[in-house]
């Protein structure tokens, strides 16, 4: 991947600071997106290591302002990959869901993949690129009780991903979509924690989840980055609008 340049969200830890690290030893330079400023700053330190030129981007996606500031920042040497990987995954009670918090969720893990993308292809509408979304397991067999309002904002990454690569397949671009499922991150461990907190039938989920694994493990973010690697390279470049699982076989159990 020398001599290309990636845009990766969400990259201050877990899969985005994982698919960071492998873009880096593959020769990519980068362009590191979060709103973890600190985060950001350590990942830049670890990939030091790397002869690769890493700039960091401290922004709230869900705001349009600063999602434009970054693109006005990136003219003329906008990236030629785009990893959208940031989300959150906030619990909450179907019927105590108010507008503000279903709206900030689906600003962060839906809106705003929407308009990285259009700034992408409106930029590189005649060099073409590649986009990788990254969903959920969740958007296509909900598991988990009270993510309502994540699972609609992770199928709305799937329906995205889908008609922008039928649209913008002509253009040179290759759009796809990560499908990640019980990988162990920061995030998942904190959850983890508030989920022991909370209620046994949450508990009990947790543990159906884990039997249901027919890899009898869950995965590691770098599992989810070597996927990543291998869609952002030549190595997949006849694979167009698909939607790749890396779930340990959740989904086909």
């Amino acid at each position: 991947m020398a001599g290309k340049s990636a845009l990766i969200t969400g990259s201050a830890t877990g899969i985005g600071e994982a698919i960071a690290c492998r873009f880096a030893e593959a020769g990519a330079d980068l362009h590191l997106v979060d709103i973890d400023t600190e985060g950001l700053n350590t990942v830049k330190r670890h990939l030091s290591r790397f002869n690769v030129r890493t700039e960091i981007h401290s922004l709230d996606l869900s705001e349009k302002h600063q999602r434009d500031n970054l693109w006005r920042k990136l003219e003329k040497r906008e990236p030629n990959i785009l990893v959208n990987n940031a989300g959150i995954y906030p619990f909450m009670r179907f019927l105590k869901v108010d507008e503000h918090f279903f709206n900030k969720v689906m600003e962060v893990n839906l809106n705003s993949v929407f308009w990285m993308c259009q700034h992408m292809i409106q930029r590189r509408l005649r060099s073409g690129g590649v986009i990788i979304n990254v969903s959920s397991i969740e958007a296509i067999l909900p598991f988990t009780e009270d993510l309502a309002h994540y699972d609609v904002s992770k199928i709305g990454v799937i329906g995205l991903t889908r008609a922008l690569a039928k649209e913008y397949g002509k253009h040179n671009f290759r759009i796809n979509a990560i499908i990640p499922g019980g990988i162990v991150t920061s995030g998942f461990k904190k959850t983890a924690k508030e989920i022991l907190k909370l209620k046994l039938s949450h508990i009990r989920r947790g543990v159906e989840f884990s039997s249901r694994l027919p890899m009898g493990r869950f995965g590691q973010p770098d599992e989810v980055a070597r996927m990543a690697l291998v869609l952002a390279s030549d190595m997949s470049s006849y694979v167009h609008g698909a939607l790749i699982s890396i779930d340990g076989g959740f989904l086909s159990a």
